[in-house]
């Protein structure tokens, strides 16, 4: 027989009449609450059978005060999870909680105790041998996208961006343009991330009836290994008319690649990004890309996590966080044929 689902501090708040932040501060001692009130949670409470969860009061009821972020090690050259960790830190400081980086050795296997009540990771990685051993550790989590499908858990809370309709947005724009020939640099099955941009990618090319080319790189990839796959894609498919930037920053990489073989973006060829940067609007010409909105991201996924350690949201919530596309020069016009 199924056994009966456990009573949640939603269930608690509709019994007593109450919101959940209300039933919450009742249940924790917290807040300003009537006594009457604070009663009327108390009796519905016990009426459910509803027990406090001890991971939801960490923050409140612990010692530590704390949430981890755990990132890749790209973050030392990425802006966008500069504006990431920015949101989290801003969010945290808003609950007087203190914000801690956890270190890549957590990451990579080895055992540290985690000193955190609750932990955000980044983008998770496919092959992170850490990944299982975060999971298990007891620590609520949130994941900023979905796990990937190598690592066993479920994480307390999930903040992700349809980046497959993201991408399919980027066609819409590119279809101006007129090309016919689109490659993309990404690490294909590094990241929930990168797995919807490809879906997305063979959705829009399918769509369209064009040939798609992947330039695999890293997810991690450095500069000159941007540079070396964009010569590469070119040289391998020298139609290529327009270029598809997945890694962060890439498309600076791109464009100076083709500056260099005297391609000339907006003319004969294109160059479009997964990810917003702050200098794409200042290339000439300015480069369209999906704005990942990363501070407000990490915003939410702070938010998530506190709310979960507050007992505010229930283990398991799941929340789409919206992107947008932003048009700009360079696909504003169509291309010159190729002599």
């Amino acid at each position: 027989m199924q056994e009966p689902r456990r009573a949640r501090l939603i269930d608690v708040a509709r019994r007593a009449g109450v919101g959940k932040t209300t039933a919450s501060d009742a249940l924790s001692g917290g807040g300003r609450v009537s006594p009457a009130t604070r009663e009327a949670v108390l009796a519905a409470a016990a009426e459910l059978g509803y027990s406090v969860n001890t991971a939801a009061r960490h923050l409140r009821g612990g010692s530590i005060g704390t949430i981890g972020i755990v990132l890749p090690e790209v973050v030392s050259r990425s802006s966008y999870y500069m504006a990431f960790t920015f949101g989290i830190v801003t969010s945290a400081a808003a609950h007087d909680i203190d914000v801690t980086i956890v270190s890549p050795s957590v990451s990579s296997g080895r055992s540290r105790p985690i000193r955190a009540d609750g932990l955000i990771i980044g983008d998770p990685l496919s092959g992170d041998p850490g990944l299982p051993s975060l999971m298990g550790s007891g620590i609520p989590v949130v994941t900023q996208e979905h796990l990937p499908e190598d690592v066993a858990g479920t994480p307390a809370g999930v903040v992700w961006s349809s980046h497959e309709s993201g991408m399919l947005r980027l066609f819409d724009e590119i279809d101006v343009t007129g090309a016919r020939h689109p490659a993309l640099l990404v690490a294909p099955d590094a990241t929930d991330w990168s797995r919807q941009l490809v879906a997305g990618y063979r959705a829009g090319c399918a769509a369209r009836g064009l040939e798609p080319v992947i330039a695999p790189v890293s997810f991690e990839a450095s500069w000159p290994a941007v540079r070396a796959a964009t010569e590469r894609v070119l040289q391998t498919h020298p139609e290529t008319d327009v270029i598809i930037c997945g890694p962060d920053s890439s498309a600076i990489e791109v464009a100076a690649v083709l500056g260099r073989q005297g391609r000339t973006i907006g003319e004969d060829i294109t160059v479009v990004s997964c990810v917003d940067h702050p200098s794409l609007p200042f290339l000439t010409p300015s480069i369209t890309s999906i704005d990942l909105r990363p501070r407000d991201s990490g915003v939410a996924c702070a938010e998530l996590l506190i709310d979960l350690l507050e007992g505010r949201a229930e283990p398991g919530t799941d929340v789409e966080f919206p992107i947008a596309v932003v048009a700009r020069d360079s696909t504003a016009h169509p291309l010159r044929v190729r002599a």
